[in-house]
């Protein structure tokens, strides 16, 4: 890819190394708080500045920037470990995605397989974008100069780089080998022993590659693909299966769902257990058959939903009815799992695993209600809807402060039952430590607890504070902490 540079490019590229600091800056300098909707707010900054246009696809557009947004907020409201950890991952590829779906052309189905490509694509212009200004930039830096020098000024910046880090490692090997020349060393300008040269390295080469990797994306959002812009007109060969095949395995599956049901139904609804069974074998028993709801059952209803060609008007109300049935069906296998799950909790106490499972169950509850809907009315589409309630129900998991809710209802069980796993709330990060002041509060004398929160006491004191890490909800428990009277 041959490119030729503009002045406004590298204009351009001296923003994104701005950007690249903060970047730095907000991830790489303890733990993350403030630091992550600093990063988003500058980001988008940039983006907006570099595309004062018309974005397409606003309504889809805003929905995930809302979500962007409120995700990064809840590095600075909440500290929850899990989901902190999984929106590492989440949150770049949904900012990634947010941009190329505002900068493509409206005719670009953003539910469709063809959009996947698209980001791919997008992605690895990105990389070759950088990789030919980095050539371009060398060659107008090396104009002046014969190909020759250029060549040898290029070899020694090389072994510039491959050789200082070299030198570090065996300068220090050589001190402690030998006094004389560590003496000597020793007597050198002090402040160039301040500052950490690996540490250095390693941050200025991280900045860089953000460097890099910003610019070049940025650079060809606007840039059209190679490949055909809509494929909403093209006639595209599709695998279809036969009516009455499918309707055969519908009627096996819901005939075995059916008798399962109804032998079942004794004690689905049941506040008793089977004989021989613990509350755990219970509850795991109900959540493997919310497995089987989610891999079979589901699986099948949107395959078949779009694959299946109906040969007729018998047929079609045939194949709508084993479909309901079977929607049923699941249904009243998840409210069974639901309401052993909820046993389960009431004998061992809540935890972030089974607040979960029930969050997903009712996830489930609403994705096939709409299948049920999208059943009659073949109109809608379900991947628009699965896609727009994921989004949702991801974000929502962090609105509503889940290890709040299992503090509360895990105090609430201690004050009717006097169990609780204090062990466990003081793995919930700081807001597991705030329900065992609470409950240091109301029982000092609980077994051990004095103990613990000692330790967090030490830890909070000891813990460096900077305005990347800054959290509400750290902020308020170190205070409580340090104001604690053990």
């Amino acid at each position: 890819m041959d490119l030729y540079v503009k002045q406004k490019d590298w204009l351009f590229l001296l923003v994104c190394f701005g950007l690249g600091i903060l970047a730095e800056i907000s991830f790489f300098h303890g733990s993350i708080g403030l630091s992550y909707p600093v990063f988003i707010a500058g980001f988008y900054m940039v983006l907006f500045l570099r595309y004062r246009l018309s974005f397409t696809h606003r309504r889809i557009g805003l929905l995930i920037m809302v979500v962007i947004w409120l995700l990064a907020g809840s590095y600075l409201f909440y500290d929850s470990i899990l989901l902190h950890n999984l929106n590492l991952l989440i949150i770049p590829v949904l900012v990634f995605i947010h941009m190329v779906l505002i900068t493509s052309p409206n005719n670009w189905s953003w539910a469709a397989p063809e959009f996947l490509t698209l980001l791919i694509t997008k992605f690895n212009e990105g990389l070759k974008y950088s990789s030919a200004f980095c050539n371009a930039g060398f060659k107008r830096i090396f104009k002046n100069m014969n190909e020759q020098t250029a060549q040898i000024v290029k070899r020694i910046f090389l072994g510039l780089v491959i050789g200082i880090p070299l030198l570090l490692v065996i300068t220090g090997l050589l001190m402690s080998a030998d006094a004389v020349f560590q003496d000597i060393v020793l007597r050198l300008p002090q402040f160039i022993f301040q500052f950490n040269f690996q540490e250095g390295l390693f941050r200025f080469v991280l900045i860089i590659m953000f460097t890099l990797l910003f610019f070049g994306i940025f650079q060809v959002l606007h840039v059209k693909s190679k490949q055909k812009e809509s494929y909403t007109n093209k006639e595209k060969s599709r695998v279809s299966w036969d009516g009455i095949t499918t309707a055969t395995v519908l009627v096996l599956l819901n005939g075995v769902y059916v008798v399962f049901t109804v032998i079942q139904f004794r004690y689905f609804f049941s506040d008793s257990l089977q004989n021989g069974f613990t509350y755990a074998e219970y509850a795991r028993r109900g959540f493997f058959e919310l497995v089987i709801v989610t891999l079979i059952n589901w699986t099948v209803l949107t395959t078949f939903l779009n694959l299946v060609k109906n040969p007729g008007k018998r047929m079609n109300l045939m194949m709508k009815i084993m479909y309901s049935l079977l929607i049923v069906v699941s249904g009243v296998m998840l409210t069974s799992a639901f309401q052993r799950l909820s046993m389960y909790e009431a004998a061992y106490g809540f935890t972030l695993d089974r607040i979960l499972a029930h969050a997903f169950m009712i996830f489930l509850m609403v994705v096939f209600a709409y299948t049920l809907i999208r059943v009659w009315m073949e109109r809608l589409s379900l991947l628009h809807f699965y896609l727009i309630a994921g989004l949702i129900f991801y974000t929502g998991l962090h609105v509503i402060h889940i290890e709040q809710i299992i503090v509360d209802e895990n105090l609430d069980r201690y004050e009717r039952t006097g169990k609780i796993d204090i062990h466990y709330l003081n793995s919930l990060s700081y807001t597991g430590v705030n329900g065992l002041i609470k409950l240091y509060q109301e029982d000092p004398d609980h077994p051990r607890l004095q103990g613990i929160l000692q330790n967090e006491k030490q830890i909070a004191e000891q813990s460096p504070s900077t305005w990347q890490s800054f959290n509400f909800i750290k902020q308020k428990v170190t205070k409580k902490l340090r104001e604690l009277d053990l």
